[in-house]
């Protein structure tokens, strides 16, 4: 059950956001059983974390999140 508890979608969003949930259970269920979920690479933290720190100036603290 999929539920709407904030906004007004139109019926487009509303199906694409749809399609977008049943196209990952479909992958869930394909999924050989006892395996377990690998995480996608663009929630990795490890992706954007830097291996030295950022050089001191202006827009250094962006930097400490965006890799150059």
């Amino acid at each position: 059950m999929i539920k709407v508890v904030k906004g007004n979608p139109t019926p487009e969003e509303l199906a694409a956001a749809l399609a977008v949930v049943r196209a990952r259970a479909a992958v869930l269920a394909s999924a050989p059983s006892g395996a377990t979920p690998v995480a996608d690479a663009w929630s990795d933290p490890a992706r954007v974390a830097r291996r030295h720190t950022p050089r001191p100036g202006p827009g250094a603290w962006g930097r400490t999140y965006w890799p150059a």
